[in-house]
């Protein structure tokens, strides 16, 4: 028995996210974990909100007979058509129950996406800095993964996704707010990206795809709003899921909803139904999907996520990092210090490795397609960014020399 050759060969480049939190617990272990500062992996530490709870109990203890097995591979009607509405809300448009497919959280929502839209040799466009697993779901339905660099503030950079595009795309994935920089999309740029899109689609003949992952919709700073993507631009999948909002990473529910303004709506939603079952997903959970149904309109208190960031960029800030100010979810992207030795550059690894060996962890940029940059997640508890702040400040000097 052997692992195949295409797996093997993404060992090297395996998500930097785990790890960086493997190397956490290797710490924990051998330190405790109150001296170890684990900013590696966006892991909510909200509790769900008391309204989960209370559905996920009531729904367990009455559960009528056959509650537990398949149901239409894209999901309860009954939870469709809610999370229709829903999604209505968020998007601006009328958006038919039947253009709502149930998913294991956005990452199984993704690959379905993907699965459905490439055929090998197509190009899925992302912008850096992007999730680190991006890369890994385009692979694996053969598609080329094309990466094209934002601008300096972490917006778009129309002129560079233009030049990127070409006759073999399918696909344009964005995700606001964005992991890992922090900021959020605007209405301009967006309708900037669909006229771009729609002149590349009216001169080659491909109208592109663009895959919004919105999973961190609903954590956003300073009153801003996220955009509606949908509204945007007429070829427009949403793909989102309860992990952030809700708190609910582990439990795998979130979903696809298709813009009623695609033009082959109907064979695209057929599509992802079956690439639900061929791709061994078959259904998202049973009784999960009827809990969230129950709760769409609950929210974990993401407020303390504000408080922690603004701690932690001020604290920062006063060691002398530079970083995006986060406009939501809930990492601070903050540029490898300049070191002061000229035989020794800057590398966002070798930082990673500097902070390791001070016993916090950092996520180097190259995971996200942005070498010199390194990722801290803050949904931590506020101790933990507290008491690492004067640790950030002796890894600055002994970085630079000082």
């Amino acid at each position: 028995m052997r692992v195949s050759g295409s797996i093997r060969a993404n060992f090297g480049a395996s998500s930097w996210i785990r790890r960086m939190f493997e190397e956490g617990q290797k710490l924990a272990a051998e330190f405790g974990a109150d001296k170890v500062y684990d900013f590696s992996l966006g892991n909510p530490d909200l509790e769900p909100p008391a309204e989960f709870h209370e559905a996920l109990k009531r729904l367990a203890d009455s559960s009528p007979r056959g509650s537990h097995g398949y149901m239409a591979n894209a999901g309860y009607p009954e939870v469709r058509e809610r999370v229709a509405r829903r999604a209505a809300r968020d998007q601006g448009l009328e958006i038919p129950a039947a253009n709502i497919v149930m998913s294991i959280g956005a990452a199984g929502g993704l690959n379905v996406a993907l699965r459905t839209l490439l055929d090998p040799g197509d190009e899925v466009i992302a912008v850096s800095p992007w999730f680190a697993e991006y890369r890994f779901y385009v692979q694996n339905f053969g598609g080329t993964f094309v990466d094209v660099r934002s601008g300096p503030d972490f917006h778009l950079d129309l002129e560079a996704i233009a030049a990127a595009l070409s006759p073999r795309t399918a696909v344009v994935i964005i995700n606001s707010p964005n992991n890992p920089a922090g900021v959020v999309y605007r209405r301009e740029e967006l309708e900037g990206l669909a006229a771009v899109l729609a002149a590349h689609g009216s001169r080659s003949g491909r109208m592109p795809c663009l895959i919004s992952d919105e999973p961190y919709r609903e954590i956003v700073y300073g009153g801003r709003v996220v955009p509606s993507v949908m509204e945007a631009y007429p070829e427009t999948l949403v793909v989102t899921s309860w992990s952030k909002s809700l708190s609910l990473p582990g439990e795998r529910i979130g979903y696809l909803a298709v813009s009623p303004r695609v033009e082959n709506a109907k064979e695209i939603v057929a599509g992802l139904t079956m690439s639900t079952r061929v791709l061994g997903f078959v259904n998202a959970p049973a009784l999960i999907q009827r809990v969230v149904a129950e709760v769409l309109d609950a929210k974990a208190d993401v407020s303390s996520y504000e408080r922690r960031g603004r701690l932690f960029a001020a604290g920062l800030r006063e060691a002398g990092y530079e970083f995006a100010e986060p406009e939501g979810a809930f990492y601070i992207f903050a540029r490898v210090p300049a070191r002061g030795d000229p035989d020794h550059p800057s590398d966002d690894v070798a930082f990673a490795m500097h902070l390791r060996d001070h016993r916090i962890l950092a996520v180097p940029g190259i995971g996200f397609g942005c070498p010199l940059w390194f990722r801290l997640s803050f949904c931590v508890p506020e101790a933990t960014i507290r008491n690492s702040l004067p640790v950030f400040d002796a890894a600055m000097r002994s970085w630079q020399g000082l």
